[in-house]
């Protein structure tokens, strides 16, 4: 059994808004990772099996080694129907938004989701959310949206409805928002209820292949490039920067989710705790922070580079040049570690 972490009235009024309507759209963030995908598939197949006209709408494309999921081809991206998505918003009874704590991580599709008269659910493990739905379950202490999703399915008594494909969707949003079970992660429900998804009939290591070991060879010398080439590490802080300039992707071919776990090597490394990777976008730089032990990501992310997360891994983006992103955080380091220190002196 798992603890009944989500409260019995949000369930309840859950399962009045599924019995009272049919068109569900469900709504994801913007590059949609893992758990996005993960955790929107595992939501779909249990209410498209349940009889309910469900859409999955997103901003823009999620990574090629997501493609594999069953149902992930008639996902909707929004950047190619832009017209078609906001009509489904606005005609949908039940907007389930997954993954996401504010509008403004949908991009596009915040003020249609915001606009239409949908009963709208937040599902989400990211601290801080907004009001801005009429349900919001959200737990930052769970490890990822998917397992949440899980939980809520059996919670309304559906277990049995949970198909092989749903479970696979689940349990991939679960793996790939914890690095492999790697970080976030030691909770022993999460064990537990990976046990029931393989009586679902799973193949765990057949979908760590399909996510982990389906990259190109560019892929792997980009990667070669910037470990030897782009990597600074600053012992006195335990942290490592690795960093890529949009040119650099582009002379290695990289398409979307080739950077995917970057930011999680330099772990990997003696003595290093914090990690962080940049990565250069087309009006924007993308930062990835990961760490271990008790290093709070999310508050370097959110200082320094308007972002946020979790403890042991966070995002955050940077309106300038790849150069003056690397300025700040080499002028932040100090800082934060200095006061980090002082806290834990106390």
């Amino acid at each position: 059994m798992i603890t009944k972490v989500i409260a019995q009235d949000k369930i309840s009024r859950v399962e009045d808004l599924l019995n009272d309507n049919e068109k569900v759209v469900i709504v994801t963030h913007v590059s949609p990772d893992g758990d996005a995908v993960g955790s929107s598939l595992g939501l779909f197949h249990y209410l498209n099996d349940s009889g309910y006209e469900v859409t999955i709408i997103v901003p823009n494309n999620f990574p090629d080694f997501l493609a594999w999921l069953k149902g992930s081809k008639d996902i909707l991206n929004a950047e190619k129907y832009p017209e078609y998505a906001e009509k489904l918003i606005s005609e949908a009874d039940i907007i389930f938004c997954l993954d996401f704590n504010t509008p403004k991580r949908i991009n596009q599709l915040g003020p249609w989701v915001e606009a239409s008269k949908a009963k709208k659910v937040l599902i989400d493990h990211h601290p801080h959310p907004l009001d801005f739905c009429d349900i919001t379950i959200s737990h930052p202490e769970i490890s990822s949206t998917s397992e949440l999703v899980f939980r809520l399915i059996c919670r309304m008594g559906d277990f049995d409805e949970i198909s092989k494909v749903g479970a696979e969707s689940i349990y991939t949003g679960m793996m790939t928002d914890t690095g492999g079970f790697t970080y976030n992660s030691n909770s022993p429900e999460i064990y537990y209820i990976i046990g029931q998804l393989l009586a679902k009939g799973i193949d765990k290591d057949q979908i760590y292949a399909n996510v982990y070991h389906d990259y190109s060879a560019d892929r792997f010398r980009m990667l070669g490039f910037m470990l030897c080439e782009r990597m600074r590490i600053f012992p006195e802080y335990n942290a490592a920067l690795i960093w890529l300039s949009k040119e650099e992707q582009t002379r290695f071919n990289a398409k979307k989710g080739d950077t995917e776990g970057f930011s999680n090597l330099p772990l990997s490394i003696k003595d290093i705790s914090f990690s962080t990777f940049m990565r250069e976008d087309n009006d924007m730089i993308k930062m990835s922070f990961r760490s271990a032990g008790d290093i709070p990501t999310n508050s370097f992310a959110s200082k320094y580079y308007n972002g946020g997360g979790h403890l042991n891994a966070s995002g955050g983006e940077f309106f300038g040049t790849l150069d003056e992103a690397i300025k700040i955080y080499e002028k932040a380091l100090p800082e934060f570690f200095n006061n980090l220190k002082q806290q834990t002196d106390k």
